[in-house]
């Protein structure tokens, strides 16, 4: 009898001490390490003016590459690299449309900019449609830079949408270091910002 309640008293023992072991080896939380960054740029302090220029800005279209979500750098001409914990805080089209709109409102020249759906009881001078073809880091060989290209097409708002303008921007490319993906943030919202000039030197005079 005596032998059994020692034997039961050393299993109890033994399941208590792996118990105890297991619960020593749950991993304590970890704190998530992903940051998050977006496209800035100067605030709109101009007054909207209606004699100035009414634009419609087409819902910008993005290469399916440049949709996932993660800040890309490019390492060469067919490879790309997507960093889970740097990501942006918004869709990319969203956040390049935000800066241009933003860019051409503080111009004298534009009174309203309109983003599609556009108003059906609001006319509008111009239709600006931009497609990004680039707009991410570059690390290969010895280059770092942010790299930026788009094409902009401006038509008229009528049903045949008649070409005004059509112009390439870019490459831009603006130094990096390589690392610092704050850094390669601002320097493609710079990159944005001459965007927004460019579309502004295509604008025709009234």
């Amino acid at each position: 009898m005596i032998m059994k309640t020692r034997f039961a008293a050393h299993w109890i023992l033994l399941a208590g001490l792996l118990a105890l072991a297991g619960c020593s080896v749950v991993p304590e939380p970890q704190a998530d390490l992903t940051r998050y960054y977006v496209l800035a740029g100067s605030p709109v302090s101009a007054t909207p003016t209606e004699n100035g220029l009414k634009l419609g800005l087409k819902k910008i279209i993005l290469p399916p590459y440049l949709e996932k979500g993660s800040i890309v750098i490019r390492r060469g001409e067919n490879e790309l690299t997507y960093n889970d914990y740097a990501r942006w805080a918004e869709p990319l089209e969203d956040g390049v449309a935000r800066l241009v709109r933003n860019h051409l409102l503080a111009n004298p020249r534009v009174g309203r900019v309109f983003t599609e759906g556009f108003p059906f009881d609001q006319d509008r001078d111009f239709d600006v449609a931009i497609t990004i073809n680039r707009c991410e880091g570059v690390s290969q060989g010895g280059l770092t830079v942010a790299r930026f290209a788009a094409v902009v097409e401006i038509t008229a708002p009528s049903a045949e949408g008649k070409l005004v303008s059509r112009r390439t921007v870019g490459p831009l490319e603006v130094a990096w270091d390589g690392r610092d993906y704050g850094a390669l943030v601002q320097a493609l919202s710079k990159a944005v910002g001459s965007l927004g000039d460019e579309i502004l030197a295509a604008l025709p005079a009234r």
